[in-house]
């Protein structure tokens, strides 16, 4: 199989609704990203096939529980999830955030070749960021632990807005150790990964 037919055979099954031309933005994200990863090592899959399961159907797995209408993605890397999000989602204001330069370098080229006028990427520390705006959502794939992720973004979660913490397996002692409960826990299942995959929700009550 191509990556295009893994791509929308994977979509297919997890019940997703994405357009003939964001599919096609995705692959052209791929291929951006293959391209810079030989320079700047932006991700340890190299594998053409893997990438498009680990790197975009992982992360649309999450789209069901994305909504609102501004959405911050800490610790982006090379714009995962929020690239992909910001693809197949246009009318959402995606912003994504990481302290490595190259990384925030590569994510902006993404923008401008992929015409995404939806995301903003932002090179800073997000403990120190001050946005105009505060977030609907905030979510993490692999930035820290749960208690870290959720006490230095605080600042940037509107009230009743909610935390998206992606993990692999359930992460039973990180949660035995939080001061508060999650609102949620989504499994989520990813076509193709043989592999735990959840979804941690928390919602900011103060």
């Amino acid at each position: 199989m191509t990556r295009a037919e893994i791509l929308s055979a994977g979509i297919a099954e997890m019940g997703l609704s994405v357009s003939a031309m964001a599919q096609q933005k995705l692959l052209q994200y791929l291929v951006l990203l293959e391209k810079w990863n030989k320079v700047y090592n932006l991700t340890a899959v190299r594998d053409p096939e893997e990438m498009v399961v680990l790197h975009l159907l992982d992360s649309l797995s999450v789209l069901p529980y994305v909504h609102g209408k501004r959405l911050l993605d800490v610790g982006s890397g090379a714009g995962l999830p929020g690239i992909v999000i910001a693809i197949v989602t246009p009318e959402l204001e995606v912003t994504t955030i990481d302290t490595v330069q190259k990384k925030a370098i590569f994510m902006r080229q993404v923008k401008g070749e992929l015409g995404l006028e939806n995301l903003t990427v932002v090179h800073a520390r997000v403990e120190r960021y001050q946005p105009a705006e505060m977030f609907d959502q905030i979510i993490s794939r692999a930035f820290s632990e749960i208690s870290l992720f959720t006490e230095l973004t605080k600042h940037l979660l509107v009230k009743g807005g909610q935390w998206l913490a992606m993990k692999g397996v359930m992460p039973t002692q990180e949660l035995e150790k939080l001061n508060m409960q999650p609102a949620h826990i989504f499994p989520l299942d990813v076509a193709n990964l043989k592999a735990e995959r959840h979804l941690i929700v928390f919602e900011n009550k103060s």
